[in-house]
């Protein structure tokens, strides 16, 4: 069964992510990515589409979030789309909320098909950890979320949890509060990008890295990092 599951899940995965490029490229046209013009287009033609029905269109990527967590999908890229197709508040809310739930959907896959496979290849490796989950599950994971899952994949932090058994309930609750700081910072800056494009006549690396919608955020996410270190050394350290 989890040899089929897996088998499924891998031709399922490719099978969006080959949807997903054709309808990329599908629309784009390779010869004018040279052309700052072009880009001004396809951001006022996906800021009037988004706006003709935006619940709809939140909905759909809602439901695209979950399933590209499902499939083992980067957070990072989909952080940045959002906030290019939704703004700051209203890509954090979906992000948020639809990377949670695909979290959990994929903790519960693997939990439930391979428990005993992820322990035998994770276990060893993450022993350091698991006794510190153990003392307070919710608030610990709340940390390791917040520091960004200390460099594990997005995946692999996803799936940690099965280590210790932890309870679906606080493996939702502590994702969610704990991804709030890093996606809002992430969906400023895709929203950033949206508002350059939009206000910009032509392209300069110079000015779009001084735009306060652009340096606001990356300095918010410097100082996000080195509170992530901070609280790193102190709760994560091999001391502990």
């Amino acid at each position: 069964m989890s040899k089929n599951l897996k088998i499924f899940l891998g031709v399922t995965y490719l099978f969006i992510l080959i949807v997903f490029l054709y309808f990329i490229f599908g629309i784009i046209q390779v010869n004018r990515l040279d052309d700052f013009s072009y880009y001004k287009e396809l951001q006022s033609n996906l800021d009037n589409y988004i706006s003709t029905n935006i619940f709809i269109n939140l909905f759909y990527f809602f439901i695209f979030g979950i399933f590209w967590v499902v499939l083992l999908g980067f957070g990072s890229p989909i952080l940045i789309i959002s906030g290019i197709l939704f703004g700051k508040w209203l890509g954090t809310f979906v992000s948020v909320l639809s990377l949670s739930i695909g979290a959990l959907a994929l903790y519960s896959i693997g939990n439930y098909f391979f428990k005993d496979l992820l322990k035998l290849i994770l276990e060893k490796k993450f022993d350091k950890y698991i006794s510190l989950f153990q003392k307070n599950e919710f608030f610990y994971f709340f940390i390791y979320r917040f520091v960004g899952g200390l460099g594990v994949p997005f995946f692999l932090q996803n799936l940690l949890p099965i280590l210790f058994e932890m309870k679906k309930r606080n493996y939702f609750l502590s994702s969610c509060f704990g991804f709030i700081p890093s996606f809002f910072i992430m969906n400023t800056i895709g929203a950033g990008l949206n508002i350059y494009v939009k206000e910009a006549s032509s392209f300069s690396l110079i000015n779009l890295i001084l735009s306060k919608e652009i340096y606001l955020p990356i300095l918010m996410f410097v100082f996000l990092m080195f509170v992530s270190l901070l609280i790193k050394k102190k709760f994560f350290n091999d001391r502990n």
